[in-house]
């Protein structure tokens, strides 16, 4: 991604202190009718809801469709009519990230991001989604959430080597990002899947949907698929591998008691769901860099670079990182800030803040940029002694690192790798970025003798076999069924 525009400039997401004094009260909570001890009042929830929305769509995007956000809107609206908490001021947005998560702030602001939605099977799963974040505003896990977090100082690990001068204001903004991404308790957890099944039957939708969301989660457990972007749901909530089956007793409860309440019937709707995702961008999007197969290509900064083969490479929002399958190696790209000097001397100076000892390095030209490039010694958290072969490159009024980085015993064994990436650093014409699009969603109808392998090649690589099975509320071992209408990614 690189950090390049405030939207992606997690350094500054600092969360502001709240002014107002949590209240420390015993109240009864609106989801439970049990009385518990209130941490925040109401308009405190709100206040920090309102707070932390403008700096999570000014950090994270909003996704750019009128009509999915307006569809995600009404059937969020609907559902929160149904809860215990109806009057908040609730907002639904869909966010601009690949992972695949979905996530409440206090108050009544849910998201869920742009990745979750390919991996849902209709609008009854939608509605799974949104009631389950619904309940835990509803209960207000969200707000005790948010209170642990400010007064314990929870926060989330990020990679941030070679940058020392920024370390004081990204703890700062670990802190905030912290405070969205907590990790919700078992008992939490549970109780918002119920409150989740209770909404949906409410609202008219098939409560089972909530189970299907659970299920597909389970198996993307399973897969252990990585997502780029912010914490994925797996990593802010428990794995659900037997929350599928300790649901069904709250499905049932529903049916008997809340279904037809609205006088609607259990409604599903794939089509209509499916009309909204079909076209959606899935994964990394032009204006963070894309991912294709081995190349990193980012059209805005009209630049391309390629990894080792076989290396699993992470776009995140201040580095593009790859890592050599079962060994500490790794190479990352990054934006150096606030250059000054030649690139030597910008070289010299962000390795040696960084605690690093220069081996050797000379000046030289990469595909027509000026760079210098160098092998240092020095430590890193995690890894310990490192040997680091750097590029610092100017290209149109920026500077990049572009580094490996190995353990000294792995470092002539893979030196040649490194130097072989590094030379591969180019500018892009723009004819190049301006050809350069995003993997999207689009439907299919299986035709005979279609597996997931083939259409997935077929249709460019976008997506493993297995991811595409999920997609489809198939486990990867079950094949697609012929004339079954499916969701496929196609390649940019």
């Amino acid at each position: 991604m690189l950090v390049r525009t405030p939207r992606h400039r997690l350094i500054a997401f600092v969360l502001p202190l709240v002014a107002a004094t949590v209240v420390t009260s015993c109240a009864t909570n609106p989801a439970t009718g049990k009385k518990e001890l209130s941490l925040m009042s109401e308009g405190q929830e709100i206040a920090v809801g309102q707070e932390m929305d403008a700096q999570v769509r000014r950090e994270m995007g909003v996704y750019n469709d009128p009509g999915l956000q307006r569809y995600v809107e009404t059937v969020g609206m609907r559902l929160a009519r149904a809860s215990e908490r109806p009057n908040l001021p609730w907002h639904f947005t869909v966010i601009d990230e690949p992972a695949v998560n979905a996530f409440a702030l206090p108050g009544g602001y849910i998201y869920v991001t742009r990745g979750i939605l390919p991996f849902l099977n209709d609008e009854a799963q939608l509605a799974g989604v949104l009631g389950h974040e619904i309940g835990h505003v509803s209960a207000r896990h969200s707000a005790q959430q948010y209170t642990k977090a400010t007064t314990a100082g929870v926060g989330l690990t990020l990679l941030g080597i070679f940058v020392p001068e920024t370390r004081p204001l990204q703890e700062a903004a670990e802190q905030a990002l912290g405070v969205l991404f907590l990790k919700y308790g078992r008992d939490d957890e549970l109780q918002a899947d119920t409150l989740g099944v209770k909404y949906a039957a409410r609202g008219g939708w098939d409560p089972h949907g909530v189970a299907g969301m659970l299920t597909t989660l389970e198996r993307l457990d399973e897969a252990s698929g990585s997502r780029r972007g912010v914490p994925n749901w797996l990593s802010t909530h428990p794995a659900p591998a037997d929350r599928v089956q300790k649901v069904q007793a709250a499905i049932q409860e529903a049916e008997r008691t809340e279904v037809g309440t609205s006088g609607a019937a259990e409604r599903t709707d794939r089509t209509g769901f499916e009309r909204h995702v079909d076209g959606i961008v899935y994964g990394d999007s032009p204006s963070d860099g894309i991912v294709r197969g081995s190349q990193f290509l980012h059209p805005d900064l009209r630049l391309a670079l390629s990894f080792p083969q076989g290396w699993e490479i992470q776009n995140s929002a201040a580095q593009v990182v790859a890592k050599a399958p079962e060994r500490d190696d790794y190479m990352l790209l990054q934006l150096v800030q606030s250059p000054s000097g030649s690139v030597e001397q910008i070289a010299r100076g962000t390795m040696g803040d960084a605690g690093f000892r220069q081996l050797n390095g000379e000046p030289t030209r990469i595909n027509g940029m000026d760079a210098y490039v160098g092998t240092y010694q020095g430590t890193l958290q995690g890894l310990g002694n490192v040997v680091v072969m750097a590029a610092h490159v100017v290209h149109e009024r920026n500077v990049y690192m572009f580094a490996g980085i190995a353990p000294p015993n792995d470092f002539s064994g893979v030196q040649r790798q490194f130097t072989s990436s590094i030379g591969s650093f180019r500018g892009l014409s723009r004819e190049e970025a301006a050809g350069i699009h995003p993997n999207r969603v689009d439907l299919y109808t299986v035709r005979g003798g279609d597996t997931w392998p083939s259409i997935a090649e077929r249709t460019g690589g976008g997506v493993k076999p297995s991811t595409l099975a999920i997609m489809n509320n198939h486990a990867p071992s079950q094949p697609p069924r012929p004339g079954e209408r499916i969701k496929i990614v196609v390649a940019g």
